[in-house]
């Protein structure tokens, strides 16, 4: 009798592990990143099965059809110049720059030192250990290689993606982690109107001393050198006029007041009305950031940010109140999505921002957040943020003796690509239903 409690008491505890083990495995899945917020009716079929293509209604957006098999090769598909992606152009490789740029990213300490203790610390080791949880199928490589940027185009066109959206410093400035890289722009501009599919804006980052003249300057160095380029992007506003758009990451470090100098039609050093205007897009991150931006002048608002919950404006469930707030205000909201997220690689204490794709489901749950809000533009985070795990480029397994990669297995590398393309064709078929 003792041996059969004994064997009993050993079922429970192996149970109970399991049960433990299971609930830690889903704990990356916020309620809010599930699936339950679709609209009634409306359901995540596996990868390749055919979907049931439904009306659009009010509350509603239906499901993109998908194709029979995901073998099959489709024509190049039209570009969609309402959807835009955010692109980076801060890698390097020994072969082209000497030494690994970004690929060997440190690991940023937490800012508590006492829990900064209990995770690793140092940089990554390239080839084989690199700032990343996924493995890009080019391996770790160069920006300023031509084959790279050209397999780099082949992607963004087999997605349909019509803008690409690219990180920028000014001239002689980059990020802790790279070198500059703004001579790498007439490249991409090239290659962009060489594949005759794409337009190239710019997405501005907060180097050091950025402040509303800083901007002023940049603003006008782009359009001067790059503005007459034929894949230089310019949208069409409600006005009929054709302004180049520029986006503006961590636009909430300068105050709106200093912004209202730039972007509004009194300010003391105004970019309206002159060869410089454009549209002008600031990020979103907390609820009160929605009037400053409206105070500062500026055209619209993004969200960047691809973990559902993470930010006010990266939270899907917000989306129709912002979207309600810019229509009455006459400005331009570009919700963002993304795959999933996940920044261990360079952020080991930053677990519970991670958002598992669940082979593609999390990203067509966030494009379908979006397409339910009727956007003009719709934003993607990211074709190659490869530290923050947002990438949409094609990734493949990889195992070494230290690191087990996560990949898109049971799918292919270019998964989140033919993902895209299906969701850009749908988004074009909404905009001509909406127009109805």
């Amino acid at each position: 009798m003792a041996r059969l409690r004994r064997r009993a008491c050993i079922a429970l505890f192996l149970f109970t592990l399991f049960i433990f083990g299971t609930m830690m495995g889903l704990r990356t899945l916020k309620p809010s990143d599930g699936f339950s917020d679709l609209a009634p009716g409306l359901e995540l079929v596996p990868f390749a099965e055919r979907g049931e293509r439904r009306s659009v209604s009010q509350e509603a957006v239906s499901r993109p059809q998908v194709a029979a098999s995901s073998h099959a090769k489709a024509p190049t598909p039209p570009m969609d110049y309402d959807l835009h992606i955010f692109y980076y152009m801060w890698y390097g490789n020994t072969h082209f720059e000497g030494k690994y740029l970004h690929w060997d990213h440190v690991m940023v300490p937490h800012w508590d030192p006492k829990i900064s203790a209990s995770y690793p610390k140092g940089r990554h080791s390239p080839p084989e250990d690199i700032g990343s949880s996924f493995y890009p199928e080019l391996g770790p490589y160069s920006s300023r290689d031509p084959e790279v940027l050209e397999e780099h185009m082949n992607q963004l066109r087999a997605a349909a993606v019509g803008v690409l959206v690219l990180s920028w410093y000014p001239p002689g400035l980059a990020d802790d982690n790279g070198e500059p890289s703004d001579s790498l722009v007439p490249f991409i501009l090239d290659a962009a109107h060489r594949y005759a599919i794409k337009k190239v804006a710019f997405h501005i980052q907060p180097y050091k001393g950025r402040d509303d003249r800083t901007v002023h300057e940049n603003i006008k160095y782009i359009v001067d050198k790059y503005g007459s380029h034929a894949a230089f992007y310019k949208c069409k506003t409600s006005t009929g006029r054709s302004l180049p758009m520029f986006y503006i990451y961590d636009s909430y470090l300068t105050p709106p007041e200093s912004w209202a100098k730039l972007f509004t039609q009194s300010g003391s050093h105004s970019l309206r009305n002159t060869p410089y205007d454009a549209v002008f897009i600031a990020l979103l991150v907390e609820e009160g950031h929605k009037h400053d931006i409206l105070s500062a002048g500026f055209d619209g608002m993004y969200t960047y940010f691809a973990s559902n919950g993470f930010s006010f404006g990266s939270s899907h469930q917000n989306w129709k109140a912002i979207k309600a707030f810019c229509d009455s205000n006459n400005l331009m909201f570009i919700p963002s999505v993304g795959p999933g997220y996940i920044d261990t690689s360079i952020r080991p204490w930053n677990n519970h921002n991670t958002r598992n794709r669940v082979n593609g489901k999390y990203y067509e749950t966030a494009l379908q957040a979006a397409l339910m809000v009727r956007p003009e533009i719709v934003s993607i985070t990211s074709f190659n943020e490869w530290h923050e795990g947002t990438q949409i480029e094609k990734a493949v397994p990889k195992k070494t003796l230290t690191r087990l990669y996560l990949d898109y297995l049971p799918h292919q590398p270019n998964m989140y690509l033919e993902l895209t393309r299906r969701w850009a064709e749908h988004f074009s078929k909404e905009k001509e239903n909406w127009l109805m």
